[in-house]
């Protein structure tokens, strides 16, 4: 994918500099990263539309975390949720960078590191993710849909190393047969059609309950449709369904990695395994807001 500039943009788009830049650092044009100090701009990017001020919903939490994100509040339940979230989730993909590093990059936009050395990808997936979050969040109760997922999945990954490898086809279903856990997953011709029947099935029950949100995760990852990135993306649609079906969310941790990775596994045996862990991992949600005092 070719990338064109800020003034290239504001060119094309017949705005200011400032403006392009603006949409750049408040997530608004997506596939845009930094390369220093430098906005680097999807060629076939579109230009955002006007922001409308947006209803409050019948969900206590999302109207909060929507309105700590415009404020830019730190030390409330938006903060807390992008560090936890994103932390934890490229940790449990094998990130190397700490949670005060992770922490570190949200609040500061910048990476402190001492006497070693650290994973670029790593740091363009912990601030892709911060975005991916800030997207969820915005579309938390629109009805998911395979151009959402792919969306997510082209946020996650753009301007990693896996973006420059033709193969790899950053926003769209992979190419190349892969495995998970040493497990076979679908083939790449067959993606399409799974993920079609998934969504389907999925979007026509009425009322979601969080069994239903992760048994819709387990076939997720069962297809695993992208070459990379399927649990983050995967996790990322847990917490917006969440949201949007004024269902707690949670967050898998460190202390419940292994126990998730057993409950997906043996899904087809029992269920509660991976139930009882995502269980386990709301009650901790549950107590961040009970010390942020919000209501659920």
């Amino acid at each position: 994918m070719r990338f064109l500039s800020v003034s290239e943009i504001a060119k094309k788009w017949n705005v200011t500099n400032r403006m392009v830049r603006n949409y750049c650092a408040q997530g608004r044009i997506p596939g845009a990263f930094l390369t220093g100090k430098t906005w680097n701009i999807p060629e076939d990017a579109q230009k955002p539309m006007r922001e409308v001020k947006q209803e409050l919903t019948n969900n206590v939490l999302l109207n909060i975390l929507r309105e700590q994100k415009r404020m830019g509040l730190k030390g409330g339940i938006y903060h807390k949720t992008q560090i936890e979230l994103t932390y934890n989730s490229n940790h449990i993909e094998g990130s190397t960078l700490t949670h005060d590093q992770t922490q570190y990059i949200f609040e500061t936009n910048t990476i402190g590191v001492e006497n070693k050395n650290v994973n670029v990808d790593d740091i363009v997936e912990t601030a892709n993710h911060f975005k991916c979050v800030d997207y969820v969040i915005e579309n938390a109760k629109n009805e998911l849909t395979e151009k959402m997922i792919k969306e997510l999945h082209f946020l996650l990954k753009t301007g990693t190393s896996d973006s420059r490898k033709d193969w790899f086809n950053v926003g769209e279903y992979k190419k190349l047969p892969n495995e998970v856990g040493g497990e076979e997953t679908c083939q790449p011709e067959n993606v399409k059609k799974e993920m079609k029947q998934l969504l389907t099935t999925y979007n026509s029950i009425k009322n979601k309950t969080i069994e239903t949100i992760i048994e819709f995760h387990k076939y997720f990852e069962k297809i695993h449709p992208f070459q990379d990135g399927n649990g983050r993306v995967g996790r990322l649609i847990m917490f917006k369904e969440c949201l949007n079906n004024n269902i707690i969310p949670f967050i898998i941790d460190e202390e419940h990695k292994l126990y998730y990775y057993r409950g997906l596994k043996e899904w087809n045996i029992e269920k509660g395994y991976l139930i009882d862990t995502c269980l386990s991992c709301q009650d901790k949600y549950k107590v961040w807001l009970n010390y942020f005092k919000i209501e659920y």
